[in-house]
């Protein structure tokens, strides 16, 4: 049955009622009515058109129970004095115009990519914290790593020293010290030959520039011990 809500919008409804003869008022029902299924259509149009203009299709939508309800009540109690009862009403459909069809599948399409955008937001704003986040973690670690390394060099050094000194008399730390410090740097020198990806590198060479070398690191770590202090 077509009709219009208060917005304006045309609809189609569709709805399917279940009836019986009262076996008490067969009579009437067989002499008072001629035609009983177009009064029945007759009357749910009537009660239809009295309440659907009265909303909007959204309150429609949500309501139609509520319309059918209203329709049933009217039925029993017009088609009751016939002879007929009333069984149930059920709303099965409720067509909108094919243009508000159309324009509602749009809405509900731009409301569903903007909801999907938001997700999608926020999947890479959780995406850049964490790969922050572990950025951050890792240089951590990298950094605890460096100085555990620099750690150990160091307590080696030492003990080389001491171990050095001790089985060797006459000796002193300076000159155990000097003497690590040429064969790491030799040790350098090779590492950088052998490299198979390595550039160029152009460094001075000499027993005066090995000497320079270990005086530099000996003064920087001087230096270090004593701001620490």
């Amino acid at each position: 049955m077509p009709t219009m809500c208060q917005d304006n919008v045309f609809v189609q409804l569709i709805c399917t009622i279940q009836y019986r003869v009262v076996k008490e008022n067969a009579d009437d029902a067989f002499y008072e009515l001629q035609n009983p299924q177009q009064q029945i259509q007759a009357y749910v149009f009537d009660v239809v058109r009295a309440i659907v203009p009265r909303m909007n299709l959204d309150d429609l939508f949500e309501q139609k129970n509520d319309v059918a309800k209203a329709v049933l009540e009217e039925l029993e109690k017009v088609m009751g004095d016939y002879g007929y009862s009333i069984e149930h009403i059920l709303m099965v459909d409720i067509i909108p115009d094919a243009a508000v069809r159309k324009a509602m599948n749009e809405i509900n399409a731009a409301q569903r990519l903007q909801l999907a955008s938001v997700y999608k937001g926020e999947a890479e704003k959780i995406l850049l914290v964490k790969k922050a986040e572990a950025e951050a973690e890792a240089k951590y670690l990298s950094g605890v790593g460096i100085a555990k390394q620099r750690q150990a060099i160091t307590d080696g050094l030492r003990e080389n020293i001491l171990n050095f000194s001790h089985s060797v008399s006459g000796t002193s730390a300076k000159e155990v010290m000097d003497l690590i410090m040429v064969t790491q740097y030799f040790d350098t020198i090779k590492e950088l030959g052998e490299g198979s990806k390595n550039t160029t590198v152009f460094i001075p060479h000499g027993p005066g520039h090995v000497r320079d070398i270990s005086e530099q690191i000996r003064d920087g770590m001087m230096q270090a011990s004593s701001s620490n202090v």
